[in-house]
């Protein structure tokens, strides 16, 4: 399982009529605990948006079996699907169902479950989709790869 932290970050956001509201947002930080997960976000945060100031408001932890990232830029949403690995229990002669939650990048719910069904596909398992929907995600930032304003300030 991959250890995610969810954090909503809250800022006040200008409005078409030039007035400001209270906005929030959720990201999610790949991170070895809500120390890291603080850190990190707050490093993306103020590269993204420099004139922003903005706050840390809630940072929960959520697991995920594995992510589906597709790197296309044209996919901007995230969808979180509930699969479950169908198996034998022999010795009881039961079937035995296994969940999985995976996160998927994608441009709507039908790009979401076609990328799920096919990297389930590449599997040979017995699977059930149990569950797939939007999330209020707007980004992942992974461990593996350095952003652009981590690589700005080395």
């Amino acid at each position: 399982k991959m250890n995610f932290y969810e954090c909503k970050i809250k800022f006040d956001k200008e409005q078409q009529d030039g007035t400001f509201k209270s906005t929030s947002e959720l990201y999610l930080v790949d991170a070895l605990s809500f120390t890291e997960a603080e850190a990190r976000i707050t490093l993306e945060q103020k590269a993204f948006a420099q004139d922003r100031i903005f706050e840390v408001e809630n940072i929960r932890r959520v697991r995920f079996n594995e992510l589906l990232n597709n790197y296309d830029n044209s996919s901007d949403r995230w969808f979180k699907s509930k699969v479950l690995f169908i198996s034998l229990d022999e010795k009881k002669g039961v079937e035995k169902r296994t969940s999985n939650a995976i996160l998927i990048k994608a441009q709507s719910l039908k790009h979401a479950l076609d990328i799920l069904i096919k990297e389930m596909d590449k599997n040979n398992s017995e699977y059930e989709i149990a569950n797939i929907a939007e999330t209020a995600i707007m980004d992942v930032y992974e461990h593996a790869i350095i952003s652009t304003s981590q690589e700005n300030q080395e």
